[in-house]
């Protein structure tokens, strides 16, 4: 038995492979035009999956690296912060040195006083330092300021936080308490004591005072190396997320992008097929209402 291949059948499968090479290429050339090889999750679905696992992972290290910049400033400001504070502590110490000297004079152990009074104030300034609007020295108050004009702690003793890695978190403010000290070894309390002492010329409460100078001094460079130690960790984990960051990029790209040279041969090779299947088809389907008409 033979079957019958009639123009009709001839006609609607050249057509339809027709369409097909038109397909393809409308494919390739969306590849081209947008770079991608993944447009669509029907695209590729494990390569949809795998470009949704490492663009979540990117994300992740990207918000790592947001949250070490931030920490960064923050204990920036504190070291900062510490290191001019230690320089004031530093005066007052000399200053409570030359005032037990046997030449001085109520005059110029006022005179001193004064000073002493005027750092005190700074040194009060300083613990009020804000970062982005929070007092670095308040733990996680609210509020504006750490301590009051008087020296008076307002803050709380709770810690600022940052998440700089997985499982990672670093403390970035200070507690004022931790680093100005409490009670009567405050540092403002001590400075008070000190002014009120050269005032008097108390001989006795001044060594005292110049001593507790000396522990305050000492807690302020315990805690500027305690900051730097942090500092440097962040500054590490800020670095492995981006260098993290630039893996991913990289992976992102092997998943999703095209590889142009071999795009434009594709689309090349598609076109010639295009142009050779149009030939083939203008010589098969040849005759025309004219050749049944004769």
């Amino acid at each position: 038995m033979q079957l019958r291949v009639t123009e009709g059948s001839i006609t609607t499968r050249v057509l339809a492979n027709l369409q097909r090479n038109v397909a393809r290429s409308a494919k390739i050339q969306e590849h081209l035009s947008s770079g991608k090889q993944i447009n669509r999750p029907s695209d590729s679905p494990t390569g949809t999956v795998s470009s949704m696992q490492l663009r979540g992972e990117s994300r992740v290290n990207e918000q790592y690296s947001r949250n070490a910049d931030d920490g960064l400033g923050w204990l920036d400001t504190v070291d900062n912060t510490l290191t001019q504070s230690l320089t004031q502590l530093n005066r007052a110490r000399d200053l409570a040195i030359q005032s037990q000297s046997g030449t001085s004079t109520q005059q110029s152990r006022e005179a001193l006083a004064v000073e002493i009074d005027n750092i005190r104030q700074s040194l009060i300034g300083s613990a009020n330092t804000t970062y982005l609007g929070r007092p670095v020295f308040g733990g996680t108050t609210t509020g504006n300021a750490a301590y009051d004009s008087s020296g008076n702690y307002l803050g709380d003793n709770g810690e600022v936080l940052r998440t700089v890695g997985s499982n990672a978190q670093v403390r970035v403010a200070e507690v004022g308490p931790n680093v100005f000290g409490t009670g009567p070894d405050q540092l403002f309390a001590v400075l008070e004591g000190l002014s009120a002492s050269l005032r008097s010329n108390d001989v006795t409460a001044l060594r005292d005072g110049q001593d507790k100078l000396g522990d305050a001094s000492a807690l302020i460079k315990q805690t500027l190396s305690d900051v730097g130690a942090r500092y440097n960790r962040v500054e590490n984990m800020r670095e492995t997320a981006l260098d993290r960051l630039v893996t991913l990029k990289s992976q992102i790209s092997d998943v999703e992008d095209i590889d142009l040279p071999q795009t434009i041969m594709e689309m090349q090779l598609q076109e010639t097929a295009y142009q050779a299947a149009l030939s083939a088809t203008a010589k098969v389907i040849q005759p025309s209402l004219l050749d049944y008409l004769r």
